[in-house]
């Protein structure tokens, strides 16, 4: 079989992912909703002390970490940070040595992971507007709002 053969038997899945920080920088929370066929799955988390982008890069990271092989990803953000970063950034990063045109690279640490992650599977990412009525994006702001009440909570 073809490098391409074994690419195209890889399952699909759809992840969605939002996170969030109020205030930001403070209590944070991610989540994702994962979709391969008739299968769905959610998960979440958060951090005390952390800011909004750390959270957006988080939820990406967690969706691709709950994939247990090589997939064909469609991932949904929100977040003009993160796609840009993956899209148009990234490479400029790595030929830098992880670092901007202006200085040090600011969660240098999760755009390592995201890239890492991003080998194991073909990945296509897809912006959404947030807060704009799409259902899985509404659904992954609430699981991140929950973390955030739940750290609030324990706090």
């Amino acid at each position: 079989m073809t490098d391409s053969g074994a690419r195209s038997a890889r399952p699909r899945v759809v992840i969605y992912t939002d996170g969030g920080c109020s205030p930001n920088p403070g209590v944070g929370g991610w989540g994702a909703v994962l979709i391969c066929g008739d299968k769905q799955r959610e998960i979440s988390g958060g951090e005390p002390r952390t800011t909004n982008n750390r959270m957006e890069l988080t939820a990406a990271i967690e969706g691709l970490r709950a994939l247990k092989r090589p997939c064909q990803v469609t991932v949904y953000t929100d977040s003009e940070y993160l796609k840009r970063g993956i899209l148009e950034w990234l490479p400029g990063w790595r030929k830098r040595n992880w670092t901007r045109k202006t200085g040090a690279l600011k969660n240098e640490d999760l755009w390592r992971e995201l890239d890492r992650l991003i080998t194991k599977h073909d990945v296509a990412w897809e912006w959404v507007r947030g807060h704009a009525g799409d259902p899985m994006n509404e659904r992954c702001d609430e699981l991140a709002g929950a973390e955030i009440q739940r750290i609030r909570r324990r706090s």
